[in-house]
This record gives structure tokens, C-alpha cells and sequence, in this order.
């Protein structure tokens, strides 16, 4: 999430009510998660097994609990709940805005694109040309959808990301700042559902068709062509590749790369990164072969046994 324009460091650190540890006029110019944080920007780190990876990012600015040795070239921004300002700035520089209408005056809609009725659209939405939005779609604030791309009924882009802290006294939502972008020639089925990103955009590239009733979590960002069945559901942070199949009821691990031109059969737990080109199934997940020679060789195994 990049500000509308440039703070200082100390400008930073009034606002979170936070003390800092380099130049007070030292720019920052947004915040972002580890994963898709950029140089001038501010990355929050509240839990010791993280510290190293967060001050070795690219990030500029380290917002943590703890007082470091600040490495070189870069700011810290030191606060007893590194959470709670993160969300701070998320409420600052990019605040929840109320609609009063069902499609926004501030929207953008392209030539020769169908809206059916019971539509909502959110502020600052852009929609390109040749598109068709069924009835009952929400896309809410911020969205991108690119030309000639159908969204089917019911379906919904843009909604908050699931990533909660733990506290004593119950589930502490992080605030999503990001948004959603849907290139052209994208078909999204009946009843989807596609997060907006945390601080970041969840991706859907050029031509990949999602089945009914398919979620797709936070930053994830899917790659063109795909195909994505019905009851898959991906979750945040995935990083699918170009020309990969997910038949019906996969389900993904959050942080992990599917690669290009894998298949994924049906009801297959992803649980870990998986090389392109190559034809996986079962929970954990294996290469097709593999698996089924497995359940081939368990049941010859039982079967003896019996004997």
C-alpha cells in the first residue's frame, strides 16, 4: 500500500505514537506485508523467529517490539504493539469510505459493458469494455477489473482478508488496505469469492476461467490461462504459475508456489510448493503416479494379509 505522497520518519512515528531510530526526516513512502514489501517501505515484525527475516528485507523502515541494532541504510520504528500501528496506518492513509449508492459515482465502467440489476460497485472501481456483471456481484472499493471479463451471480471481489492475531481476549483482525485486480478475458463463476489483499492486490491474469463457487485468499496472485474447478478453495499469499489446473475441491497452504503447467486432480491437499508441468493428487501431496502406485500397493499389502 503506497501513500498518497511521501512522509518523513518522524511524521511516521507521531502518528502510530511510536519512537524511532534513524534520521527523523528519513522518507517513507507506504506499508507493506514481508512478502510484497519494497524499498521505502514499512514492514511490521512482532514476534522474535521473524526479526531476522523482516530486517533483512527490502523494506526501509522496520516497525517492531523490540529495540535492534538497526541495519544500515535503513529506520526502525520501535512500539510495544506493532500490530495494532500497523493497522493504524492502514485506517490513516486508506480509511473506509461509505457508499450511498449501488453503483458509486466515482466508478468507472467501460463501453459496451452489461451491469444487471442488484449490482453493487464500489468507489473507485474501474471495469473495462465488453464486460457482462450478473446480478447480485459486489466488487467492493478499489477494484480493477480489465475487458471483457463475465462475473456470474452472486459472486464477490474485494472482500477482507481472513488474517487475525490471537489476543486474551479473542481474534484481532488486521485491517486490509489492498485490492483486486482481474485482467482481461477472465470468466468468474457463480458465487465466488476473491479476497482483496492485506496491504497488496490479489491477481487474477488474462484468461484464467474460475468454476462456481471457488475462493481465492489474500495476495494470492494467479497466473494466465488457468482453469479452477468447482470447491477449490486457495488461500493467501499462493503464488499459482501460467497454464495450471485445479480440478474440483483442491485446497491449498497459504505462502506456496504452484509451478507452471501442473495439474492438480481432485480433492488434492496442497501442502507444499509443487514444480511445474507434472500431475499431482492425494493429501499429502505426490505425484499422480506415485500416489496412486502407493494405494495400489497398501491395498495388495492389506489383501495378504488377510490371507
Amino acid at each position: 500500500m503506497k501513500f498518497p505522497r511521501g512522509h518523513s520518519l518522524k511524521e511516521i512515528a507521531q502518528l502510530i505514537d511510536a519512537k524511532f531510530v534513524g534520521p527523523s526526516d528519513f522518507p517513507v513512502f507506504g506499508c507493506n506485508e514481508i512478502h510484497v514489501v519494497e524499498e521505502g517501505d514499512i514492514v511490521f515484525v512482532d514476534h522474535p523467529k521473524y526479526y531476522d527475516k523482516a530486517l533483512q528485507s527490502k523494506a526501509s523502515v522496520i516497525l517492531i517490539n523490540k529495540k535492534v541494532k538497526c541495519p544500515q541504510g535503513k529506520a526502525l520504528l520501535i512500539a510495544k504493539d506493532p500490530f495494532t500501528c500497523f493497522n493504524k496506518l492502514t485506517k490513516h492513509f486508506n480509511p473506509f469510505e461509505p457508499s450511498n449508492s449501488s453503483i458509486s459515482k466515482t466508478a468507472i465502467i467501460g463501453k459496451n459493458t452489461i451491469v444487471q440489476p442488484n449490482v453493487f460497485i464500489g468507489n473507485n472501481v474501474e471495469i473495462g469494455e465488453n464486460c457482462v456483471i450478473h446480478p447480485n456481484v459486489t466488487i467492493y472499493d478499489n477494484c480493477i477489473i480489465g475487458n471483457n471479463v463475465t462475473i456470474h451471480a452472486g459472486s464477490i471481489i474485494g472482500a477482507d482478508a481472513f488474517y487475525y492475531k490471537k489476543r486474551q481476549a479473542g481474534y484481532d483482525k488486521l485491517i486490509s488496505g489492498g485490492s483486486v485486480l482481474i485482467e482481461d478475458n477472465v470468466d468468474i463463476g457463480a458465487l465466488c469469492t476473491i479476497d482483496r489483499g492485506v496491504s497488496a492486490i490479489t491477481t487474477i491474469k488474462k484468461g484464467t476461467k474460475l468454476d462456481n463457487q471457488v475462493q481465492i485468499g489474500h495476495d494470492t496472485i494467479i497466473g494466465e490461462k488457468c482453469l479452477i474447478a468447482s470447491q477449490t478453495g486457495v488461500a493467501g499469499c499462493v503464488i499459482i504459475e501460467d497454464d495450471v489446473i485445479l480440478w474440483g475441491q483442491v485446497g491449498t497452504n497459504s505462502g506456496i508456489t504452484i509451478g507452471k503447467g501442473a495439474i492438480v486432480l481432485g480433492q488434492t491437499g496442497v501442502t507444499k510448493s509443487v514444480k511445474g508441468g507434472k500431475t499431482y493428487f492425494g493429501t499429502p501431496i505426490e505425484e499422480s503416479r506415485k500416489k496412486l502406485k502407493e494405494i495400489i500397493e497398501i491395498k495388495q499389502l492389506i489383501k495378504n494379509q488377510k490371507k
